[in-house]
């Protein structure tokens, strides 16, 4: 009889303690998704399209109609929605997003270059280098968040990269990071390939080079990204995304579009993908970042230091450990260098380097 109670007691603290461990990760992200937009602005990110650049000819190629009616209401809040459906009915009510200038909050790039690699460097390094001042830097000396938490031991060997442009592999340094980084147009490697990692690799070898050896088109990023994660389950996934920059930069803003609008259903897409996968379900954090702004009126097309506004930027985080405080319309001043550790922090981590790093957000972990 004694040793029934013992058993039975013994059970309870086991079923308990499960019970306990569930409930005290659930909100925690153990698990975290990076994404960067390159140059997309906080223009279309809080107001949706611009009526002037829509309806402007020079500026588009497809069919004004159709193009008005895909992205066009006189109602601010219906106009970000078409644009970004997921962001606004369901991110934003679960999430924060920071950088409406229209509120004066504001989101900037601290480097003085406004541009693509230092955009990158100072959002992932959590540094300003002005060393880093050109697209053709070779590898990064600075140490980024993705490498120092690849090196944490309950993370190793469990975080990657998927980048539409192979610049990216220089500004995460993966040669000395040891992290695992694609760029374009490289196949995911291995002899035990799923069936979809194949199929990603194969689509990739038809797909046309639009913009050229360096960059390949986001859709590919996103098909090879999403069969890696399906086969190998990484912690920590960094995605770089590019078709909106270079649409811009050939001035055709309904591909620029279209563009911020296929990022937003790639959000969607995988996100439900996590909840539905035991592994990331309800413990996995989402960020997504530019790497700089744009001009506006007719220089919308540019960005760098000679470009005004194109410093403008904005950051958006959603998922387990964030708090649900939605639009951020106080008033108040961030900067990219700022991305990386409230990155690391999401994960319980505090990012470390020899250079420095600076502080967290506050306000966005629970």
């Amino acid at each position: 009889m004694k040793l029934r109670y013992l058993l039975l007691l013994g059970f309870q603290v086991m079923f308990a303690r499960v019970a306990f461990t569930q409930k005290g990760t659930a909100s925690q992200s153990q698990n975290l998704v990076v994404i960067t937009f390159d140059g997309v602005r906080w223009h279309e990110i809080f107001k949706g399209a611009d009526l002037s650049l829509l309806k402007d000819k020079k500026f588009n190629s497809s069919d004004s109609l159709l193009r008005i009616e895909k992205y066009w209401s006189d109602e601010p809040g219906e106009r970000r929605s078409k644009l970004m459906p997921f962001l606004w009915n369901y991110i934003v009510k679960n999430g924060q997003l920071y950088g409406n200038r229209d509120a004066g909050n504001f989101v900037n790039v601290k480097n003085p270059y406004w541009f693509s690699y230092p955009g990158r460097s100072e959002s992932f390094c959590g540094y300003v280098d002005t060393a880093v001042n050109s697209n053709d830097f070779p590898d990064n000396p600075n140490t980024n968040v993705f490498e120092f938490i690849n090196q944490q031991p309950l993370y190793k060997g469990k975080v990657a990269g998927f980048a539409s442009w192979n610049v990216v592999a220089h500004a995460l340094n993966r040669n000395r990071s040891g992290m695992y980084v694609n760029v374009a147009y490289e196949e995911i490697k291995g002899d035990k390939l799923t069936p979809l990692e194949q199929f990603a690799n194969e689509t990739q070898r038809y797909e046309p080079t639009i913009f050229g050896a360096s960059e390949r088109v986001d859709a590919s990023t996103f098909m090879l990204t999403k069969a890696y994660i399906q086969a190998k389950h990484p912690k920590v996934i960094y995605i770089d995304l590019g078709d909106t920059d270079e649409y811009a930069h050939e001035g055709h803003y309904d591909k620029y579009l279209d563009a911020i609008h296929n990022c937003d259903a790639m959000i969607s897409s995988l996100w439900n993908y996590m909840q539905g996968d035991a592994f990331y379900k309800n413990n996995t954090s989402f960020v997504v970042v530019p790497d700089h702004g744009r001009g506006e009126g007719d220089k919308w097309t540019d960005h760098g230091s000679k470009t005004p506004h194109s410093n403008d930027t904005w950051i958006l985080t959603f998922g387990a450990g964030i708090k649900h405080s939605g639009e951020i319309k106080a008033k108040g001043q961030l900067y990219n260098e700022q991305f990386a550790q409230t990155i690391a922090g999401l994960l319980g981590l505090r990012f470390n380097a020899t250079h420095p790093v600076a502080p967290a957000i506050d306000g966005i972990i629970k």
